[in-house]
């Protein structure tokens, strides 16, 4: 069965999109966003290649506080030992990733609506426990991130937090973030430091080079605790909400797909690139140096020495904040979109508390759980981080079930849904990740 013809936007259409008019909440921010590549669609190949800034820069703001401590955790704690793993797991988020991306260019639907359509309102419900549950941890953390941020200079969070909170509240409220949102992922770039920091810092690449094609599987604990964790916060379910709607919003049909594979795919590899140079950075001068615990984010900090000096606080503060303050904004927001989406209430940020009373509450909500959480006195706030990113990895294989199974499904899909090898792949997948939590969760209780 061929999935029914997508509309294509007229002219007119596309211009309103472009001045954010008929959106909402993220989809207007997305729209706003990604309009410049409604214009290249019929370009060649190699315009697309220049049009690939968003990717980048929205790859770089997915290392946010959650990913950065878990990072510098594992490189700190097992050296190179668990590089292996992250070629793996950047397989199943390229994998995960192109089937979400697909989705959204064959059906024009987000994946929560496709949930509710195809599996019911009982799996409907399932699916948005498990969103709640892991973006609520996953908003927690990036108030966190901006307490961890304001320690480094000594601010306390009941300072820094709350009236962060108000603000991020405010401009999301008053749809006037999108005019900050890209200063907050310019500052989030300060990541990509790391990279030089792992040059400057010498480490023996001979010894990288064996960990990532010589895998070994520690079975202590603590090391499946941390795999798990690089697990959860590379192939987080908001992540997969994302790339969904986002390919929705650009308004990519199946004709120009192949290149919104390409962006989709670069922007992972680059992220994980990214991620695996954190975890060496951190290795070669932390694991080395006999520090095999990252308890604040100045130890995280001290990773950049190489490239920042004396400055490597403030570098990796700006870009801890950046981070933290953009997925604090976007997160909730989205959050708030894909679980009303999914159950059928009104939403949408230009509504009032009475037109959207389930959405606005929401969203407000689980802004002020993340910033009440940061501030809780002596909350051991890297912890903090890298809890969440465990417990993403524990609830990823039920979403990626709904996904799987969506992806495959030739009904919705028509010739587009994956083929067997890939289908296999993607199980593979699956099962990989449930192994993981299931051994992590088994040798704790043995243990």
């Amino acid at each position: 069965m061929e999935p029914k013809h997508r509309y294509t936007p007229s002219t007119e259409a596309i211009a309103e999109e472009e001045q954010g008019n008929g959106h909402s909440g993220p989809a207007r921010l997305l729209a706003r966003a990604f309009a410049p590549l409604r214009k290249v669609r019929r370009l060649p190949f190699w315009a697309y290649l220049i049009v690939l800034g968003p990717g980048v820069v929205s790859a770089a703001a997915g290392n946010d506080a959650g990913g950065i401590a878990t990072y510098a955790q594992t490189g700190a704690s097992y050296g190179y030992g668990l590089l292996w793993s992250m070629v793996i797991i950047t397989i199943c988020l390229i994998l995960v990733q192109e089937m979400c991306a697909r989705m959204g260019a064959v059906t024009g639907k987000g994946l929560s609506d496709l949930i509710r359509e195809q599996f019911g309102a009982s799996w409907a419900m399932l699916a948005v426990l498990v969103l709640l549950i892991a973006n609520a941890g996953v908003t927690i953390s990036e108030f966190v991130g901006i307490a961890a941020a304001g320690d480094l200079f000594g601010i306390p969070g009941w300072i820094t937090v709350p009236p962060i909170a108000l603000v991020v509240w405010w401009l999301i409220t008053s749809g006037s973030y999108r005019t900050v949102e890209k200063v907050f992922m310019l500052m989030s770039l300060v990541f990509f430091t790391y990279i030089i920091a792992a040059f400057l810092a010498k480490p023996d690449w001979g010894q990288v080079g064996t960990a990532i094609i010589q895998p070994k599987l520690d079975l202590q604990p603590m090391a499946l605790q941390a795999l798990v964790a690089l697990i959860g916060t590379s192939v987080t379910p908001y992540m997969q909400l994302f790339v969904q709607s986002t390919v929705v919003e650009k308004g990519v049909t199946l004709s120009d797909y192949k290149y919104t594979r390409f962006d989709t795919v670069f922007g992972v590899i680059l992220a994980q690139i990214v991620s695996m140079f954190i975890i060496v950075a951190t290795a070669a001068t932390l694991f080395t140096h006999g520090a095999s615990q990252v308890d604040s984010a100045a130890d995280a900090a001290k990773a950049l020495e190489p490239v920042a000096g004396q400055g490597a606080t403030l570098l990796f503060g700006l870009g801890l904040f950046g981070a933290s303050m953009l997925a604090a904004g976007v997160l909730p927001l989205a959050t708030a979109f894909s679980v009303t989406e999914a159950l059928g209430f009104e939403k949408g940020v230009n509504l009032s508390f009475r037109e959207a009373p389930v959405f606005m509450w929401l969203f407000t909500i689980l802004l002020a759980l993340g910033a009440v959480v940061a501030m809780i006195p002596g909350l051991p706030l890297f912890a903090v981080l890298i809890a969440v990113q465990i417990l993403n990895g524990a609830l990823l294989p039920i979403l990626l079930i709904f996904i799987v199974k969506l992806a495959s499904n030739r009904d919705i899909m028509g010739k587009y849904a994956i083929g067997p090898v890939y289908k296999t792949l993607a199980w593979a997948a699956v099962v990989l990740i449930s192994v993981a939590v299931a051994l992590m969760f088994g040798t704790s209780l043995f243990h």
